[in-house]
């Protein structure tokens, strides 16, 4: 799987203000938000969850190849088979989760199994967050601005609020296509969006752009 500006944004932009010791990235891919965290905190313990095999071993082997390989540690098991025995609580769970619900399914069942919302329900998802969230986490997530609302009622039967939202648009022309949300435990008095442009044109970034993701990127 190719690294994508969806993780990249969500990577960079994610809350890390409560200084977490611990945190789980479910879903994780070929790994890239553990080590974008692990790059950007001091977290002790950044667990990463996936299920695809080929998925978790290149996951592994980018964990055992980086800078940070004594912090960050892969399991291969599905979200209900890790909350079945949850040993730990964590500051900080991200999750670039699968979510073309509604578009046909390819030819190729491994990006399908990566990619389909069927393989990670919102609503597990959010369940898992509520049972292994800590106290003063943060639940961080990217979605298509079209499931954010839906995203957020479904958080709130969980006593889960957001607390941070920033909407994502490919450039000023175009409608908003992303929503990268943060939530807590508990709910703010009041909260407003804000938003990113990512390009003037192609490969033209903005400057918001670049000041959120240039320590992730080799040219930028």
């Amino acid at each position: 799987m190719k690294v994508g500006t969806d993780a990249v944004l969500l990577g960079a932009w994610c809350p890390i203000e409560n200084n977490p010791i611990s945190i789980l990235d479910i879903g994780a891919g070929t790994g890239i938000l553990a080590l974008m965290l692990a790059q950007r905190s001091n977290a002790e313990q950044i667990d990463a969850l996936e299920i695809d095999e080929e998925a978790y071993e290149q996951c592994v082997e980018n964990f055992e190849n980086s800078p940070w390989s004594d912090r960050l540690f892969c399991f291969h098991a599905g979200l209900d088979e890790f909350v079945d025995e949850p040993e730990d609580e964590y500051d900080l769970i991200i999750s670039n989760p699968p979510f073309y619900a509604e578009d046909y399914k390819t030819e190729n069942s491994q990006r399908d199994l990566a990619r389909f919302q069927d393989a990670l329900p919102f609503e597990e998802l959010i369940e898992a967050a509520g049972l292994l969230l800590s106290e003063n986490g943060i639940f961080a997530v990217i979605l298509p601005f079209k499931e954010e609302q839906r995203f957020i009622d479904l958080c709130r039967e969980f006593e889960l609020f957001p607390v941070k939202i920033t909407r994502v648009k490919g450039n000023s022309s175009t409608p908003i296509v992303r929503s990268l949300l943060a939530f807590k435990r508990y709910e703010l008095s009041t909260l407003e969006a804000d938003e990113v442009i990512i390009e003037t044109a192609r490969h033209l970034y903005t400057n918001d752009y670049i000041d959120l993701t240039k320590d992730f990127y080799l040219k930028m």
